[in-house]
Parts: structure tokens; C-alpha cells; sequence
């Protein structure tokens, strides 16, 4: 039994959650997706899944070695797409779904771009700031700016990210500026809301993840808003550094609690599967990621210069 049989039997095991998905995706027998895995247990000397009637739990070296046997069978999967595309051309339809902020800035903007590039693909964009169920409502890509857990999609990094407390000028001046998080008790803090429950703040203190429910006299679901109300010196608000690099340079905001900010907060594009991935979905994550690679797209694409962009295509933002 080849040692590339059994890495890829194990990958689907893990991503499919059982040995019976696992066996019904490639048309064999359970028992025979049994077998595999333990002779790839038998020959690495080491346990990589505790198997019970119910659940399939990794072991620390199930962990690693998943890590691994994804991104070599990622790398084998790259090289041969590379090679087919050299005579291939993308067509077929893409259901792309993203944050309703980032998309409107980030990647509706880039569509056109995109679209000209490759003729023969059409492109449903959809804008929420729901988590998207990306199997279950047969999302080709989804944009998700978190720090990512769910090994049974693949993600792949688009650009970092990282989440800011930022204030205007004004308002610090007259409030003062918080020096620890415990101190945001004492401010006017913008807060996002959604489902009718307030997401909380999280920073670092002491290499410890902290989480606050933070206050103040107005909550908004779009994040835009409270943009915009930060910089009218309404308050404090916590934005990602997408949205608010530009105002931070031109000294519009100023940030705050810098010491305590929290890392994990990047752009990633997520799909189901890496195999047999069809060329409009790796043609489209690639052309992202090398949108987002320079350093001039941000400086060109900031929050002002896409909102002049729309206005004279006669677009409006929400």
C-alpha cells in the first residue's frame, strides 16, 4: 500500500469526520479505510486518531502530521494544476461571499480586474457579515477575516490584518486616552452588534486573551457606521486596520492600547476542498492574494480612494 494512498486516506478521513464518509466518497468498503489508516500507524510507530463508534479525536502527533500531509498534498495538487493550466482556461460560475465591509473595499472594487483576465467566468458576489455555511449553501469562496479553526475547509492567507481601538483626536482630548483595558469602563465605546447581542473587545494582557464587553450610548450591526462615528470623535471604536489604516497615517484617528492588541485577525479566502479544485477558484483566491501582496494596493485602494472610485462609476456604498 503506498505511502501516498494512505497520507491522502488519512487527510479525507479527518475531513469528511469518519471512516464511513471517508469510504463512501471513494466507493470502497469502511473496513478497507481501517486497514489503510492502520498500516500507516503500524509503519510511523505512532497513534494519529483515537477511534470510537461515535467520533474520530487527533492525537498531538495526528495534529502535526495532518498539518503536514495537507500541505504536501497541497504542493503535489499546485504542480500539477500548474502544469494543466498551461493549456487550460478557467470558465464556469463563482459564488464568492464576504464581509459586507471588506467587500465593498476589497474585493468588488477588484472584480473587473479579475473578470477581464478571465473571459469565459461569471461572478455572484455576496456581501453579509454572517459566518456562511460554505458546503451546506454551496459557496465556491468565502472571505473570512478571523483567526481560522475548521479542518474541514481549506484556507488559504490572504494578507495580515490585525484589529486596532482607535479615537479621533478630539475625542482623546477631551476624554483622555485609556492606558490598560480596564480603563475602556470609563469611555464612550462604539460597540458592533449583531443578532441583537454585542460582540466583545479582545486584547492581550500578560500573554493572556482577554475579552471584554465593553459600553456606550450607541451600538450599530455595520461596522461602517461606526467608523464614521469614530471620526466624528464620538467615541472609541475597534476597527481592523483595513478599514482605518488610511485616517491613522493622515492623523484622522489615533490609536490606543497598542501593547494590548490581539494577533490571529487575517484575511483568509476558505473553500471546501483543495483536490480536483476547479481552475476559476484557484484563479481567483491567486489573483487576491497577489492584489493584496503590494504594499501599494493599500495605499492605493484605501477607504477614500475606493469611495471616490464608486462615486464615479456611479456606484453607491452602503
Amino acid at each position: 500500500m503506498g505511502k501516498f494512498t494512505q497520507m491522502t486516506t488519512f487527510v479525507e478521513v479527518v475531513g469528511r469526520g469518519s471512516l464511513s464518509a471517508a469510504a463512501r466518497a471513494e466507493g470502497i468498503a469502511p473496513a478497507m479505510i481501517g486497514r489503510r489508516l492502520d498500516a500507516l500507524e503500524a509503519r510511523l510507530g505512532v497513534k494519529l486518531l483515537q477511534r470510537t463508534t461515535r467520533k474520530l479525536v487527533l492525537t498531538d502527533e495526528g495534529v502535526a502530521f495532518l498539518e503536514d500531509c495537507q500541505r504536501i498534498l497541497g504542493e503535489l495538487d499546485d504542480a500539477e494544476a500548474a502544469v494543466s493550466e498551461r493549456s487550460a482556461r478557467a470558465t464556469g460560475h463563482l459564488l464568492v461571499s464576504a464581509p459586507a465591509g471588506f467587500g465593498r473595499q476589497h474585493v468588488a472594487p477588484l472584480l473587473p480586474s479579475f473578470l477581464a483576465e478571465h473571459r469565459d467566468v461569471t461572478v455572484n458576489l455576496n456581501l453579509n457579515d454572517r459566518v456562511v455555511d460554505v458546503l451546506g449553501e454551496g459557496v465556491d469562496v468565502a472571505i473570512r477575516i478571523a483567526s481560522l479553526s475548521d479542518s474541514n475547509l481549506v484556507a488559504v492567507k490572504l494578507a495580515d490584518n490585525r484589529r486596532v481601538v482607535v479615537a479621533s483626536p478630539a475625542y482623546l482630548k477631551r476624554h483622555g486616552q485609556p492606558r490598560h483595558p480596564a480603563d475602556l469602563a470609563r469611555h464612550n465605546c462604539l460597540a458592533i452588534s449583531s443578532d441583537g447581542s454585542q460582540r466583545g473587545w479582545t486584547f492581550l494582557d500578560n500573554g493572556q486573551q482577554l475579552t471584554l464587553k465593553v459600553g456606550g450610548n450607541m451600538v450599530c450591526n455595520d461596522g461602517a457606521v461606526l467608523h464614521e462615528w469614530a471620526l466624528a470623535g464620538k467615541g472609541l471604536a475597534w476597527r481592523s486596520m483595513w478599514e482605518v489604516g488610511e485616517q491613522i497615517a493622515s492623523g484622522a484617528l489615533c490609536t490606543v492600547l497598542d501593547d494590548f492588541a490581539a494577533p490571529g485577525n487575517d484575511i483568509h479566502a476558505v473553500f471546501a476542498q483543495r483536490r480536483h479544485l476547479p481552475l476559476r477558484i484557484r484563479a481567483f483566491v491567486d489573483f487576491l492574494r497577489r492584489s493584496y501582496a503590494s504594499p501599494e494596493y493599500w495605499q492605493r485602494n484605501s477607504p477614500a480612494g475606493i469611495s471616490d472610485m464608486l462615486s464615479i462609476n456611479g456606484e453607491h456604498g452602503r
